[in-house]
């Protein structure tokens, strides 16, 4: 028997009703030929526990938490599809979801990942139609808060959000797949601003339509996702953007931060969502995120030179897509 065509990969932490719904939600897919991997990151087996055996259903049962990268490998080395889909456990995917996915992605060679139209739960607004750059490696939703019916065409973005991705194998083999040294948030532009940097293209498709519980698993601003957002786009700058971007990040990085304790002022942005959940520092955060990136200097740049002797594209036009797909770091400090 042939493999399925399409595997999904869902992680969880919590494997709570959420992860249920989700999986409800891929039984009703117009397209059939998938099958589902539910990797456990609870240590408890306790996705098998809220799910049950099902057909097409497959478990991966980790003794800790390992992170969405090593999750998504994972599922990738256990599966033989050629296209794998990432879901996050809080995501209900409507029923055209993978088929418009997989049209969408077999509509050109060329095209390595696709973007869906992630919409919030229980409101009218986009999480996200595919993702945006600032220039400081800071990656932001595309559409975030936006009505979906903005985002109704068909179109080239820069890199898919993770929540509810299509990713080619083929892709995925040739680069080497998710960092795992990531562990949480930013891994998916890592990935996608490698697969550019080796001539993949990605495509939204706004028929794909995911409904998501926005920061169910790691909270809406904890310090956890404060410091691993912080710390992680700053290894994905260091590993992919030339060295013109990379002379010019800390003046943008420094604006940004300015515009943090503009907004924290006023009682708006992310900043001040931070100071609501949190007693803990954002200083301090930034201070440690920055210490792990001298910790990891050498194998950063490691990872740097590997991405470079492969390449399909030159630095300019790499420079080229970050221009296109950007933004600003006043917007990144409001969202």
């Amino acid at each position: 028997m042939p493999p399925p065509q399409v595997t999904v990969a869902i992680p969880t932490l919590a494997a709570d009703s959420k992860l249920a719904d989700c999986v409800r939600s891929l039984a009703a897919q117009t397209r059939q030929d998938f099958d589902v991997i539910i990797i456990d990151n609870s240590g408890k087996r306790l996705a098998r526990q809220t799910l049950g055996a099902c057909e097409n259903l497959h478990f991966i049962e980790n003794d800790t938490n390992v992170g969405f990268g090593v999750a998504i490998n994972q599922a990738c080395s256990h599966s033989q599809s050629p296209y794998l889909a990432t879901l996050n456990d809080d995501a209900v995917a409507a029923p055209q979801w993978l088929e418009a996915l997989i049209s969408t992605i077999e509509s050109q060679p060329g095209i390595g990942m696709c973007a869906s139209q992630v919409r919030l739960m229980d409101t009218e607004q986009l999480d996200s139609a595919g993702m945006l750059i600032c220039a400081d490696g800071s990656s932001k939703q595309r559409g975030h808060r936006a009505q979906p019916s903005a985002y109704r065409q068909s179109e080239e973005v820069l890199l898919p959000s993770g929540s509810a991705a299509l990713y080619r194998r083929e892709m995925l083999e040739a680069i080497g797949g998710f960092d795992e040294d990531f562990f949480l948030y930013c891994e998916d532009t890592d990935l996608g601003l490698r697969a550019r940097w080796a001539g993949w293209k990605c495509w939204y498709a706004p028929n794909a339509v995911v409904y998501h519980h926005y920061s169910h698993t790691a909270g809406r601003a904890t310090p956890l996702k404060a410091y691993y957002v912080e710390r992680n786009r700053l290894f994905l700058l260091v590993k992919n953007f030339p060295v013109s971007n990379l002379i010019t990040a800390p003046l943008v990085s420094i604006a940004r931060y300015a515009w943090h304790a503009i907004n924290l002022l006023q009682g708006k942005g992310a900043a001040a969502r931070f100071r609501e959940d949190s007693n803990d520092s954002l200083i301090a955060l930034v201070f440690r995120a920055h210490w792990s990136l001298i910790s990891n200097w050498t194998p950063l740049l490691r990872k740097r030179r590997a991405i470079s002797a492969t390449a399909r594209i030159t630095p300019t036009e790499f420079r080229d897509l970050l221009r296109a797909h950007a933004i600003s770091a006043r917007e990144v400090a409001e969202l």
